[in-house]
């Protein structure tokens, strides 16, 4: 597995808080080996990492997918060695994009607790300029996207305007609806072949992850290239 670089500074109570689930989950996932061990500190105390939190929650996410205890210690012996709590949150994502609707309605406390921090109003605009979230017609009630949430939080951080936000958002969807469609295009043959709705279902079903996984990959290794580049010519 993955060796969490991130400072621990979470309790497990602190960790099993922001994660949304029980200190006897957290635990119990240790045990099975599902998350690294927690740092040693001062009087005994076990720290936690946010490379811990991002772990945990995809563990969640795939457990929320109807994949095995075993399936889940599979797929996540298959990781890379070294993903940061960032990278982690990306394989979260994409696992999360597998189901129809991964979003919930939260309170503003309860949106904050899974935050893991408080968000002020400059916050909240910037995470819905992200399609994390958006306000409902209750007082302090937000639809929340919450495959997305926890890497949304993490870009609050990044030094990088609302407006720049907004278009970067506008890029990604207009391509990745091209790409969607092209793809498509593709695959149409191929599943029309099948004859039954059922039996293009499920064809798709299983196509679907495979492909954002290929596309995940593809744009990480595209962007590193442009980053090089860019730097190369600064």
């Amino acid at each position: 597995m993955a060796t969490d670089i991130e400072e621990p500074t979470l309790t497990v109570d602190e960790l099993a808080a922001q994660a949304g689930v029980t200190v006897r989950t957290v635990r119990f996932y240790g045990t099975r080996g599902l998350l690294p061990p927690p740092v040693i500190g001062p009087r005994r105390v076990g720290r936690y990492s946010q490379g811990h939190l991002s772990r945990l929650a995809l563990i969640e996410e795939l457990q929320h997918q109807g994949m095995t205890l075993a399936g889940i210690e599979r797929y996540l012996q298959r990781l890379p060695d070294g993903l940061s709590a960032q990278d982690l949150a990306i394989h979260r994502a994409v696992v999360a994009s597998w189901a129809p609707d991964a979003a919930e309605e939260l309170s503003r406390a309860e949106l904050e607790r899974r935050a893991g921090r408080p968000l002020g109003e400059a916050d909240l605009d910037r995470l819905a300029a992200m399609s994390v979230l958006r306000e409902t017609a209750g007082p302090d009630t937000y639809r929340v996207d919450l495959g997305l949430l926890r890497l949304g939080v993490q870009l609050l951080d990044v030094p990088v305007s609302h407006e720049s936000i907004l278009a970067a958002r506008t890029v990604l969807m207009k391509h990745t609806r091209a790409a969607a469609h092209e793809l498509s295009e593709v695959f149409r043959d191929e599943v029309s072949g099948h004859g039954s709705v059922e039996s293009v279902k499920d064809i798709s079903a299983h196509m679907q992850p495979l492909v954002l996984q290929a596309l995940l990959t593809a744009f990480q290794r595209s962007l590193n290239t442009e980053v090089r580049e860019w730097l190369k010519d600064s």
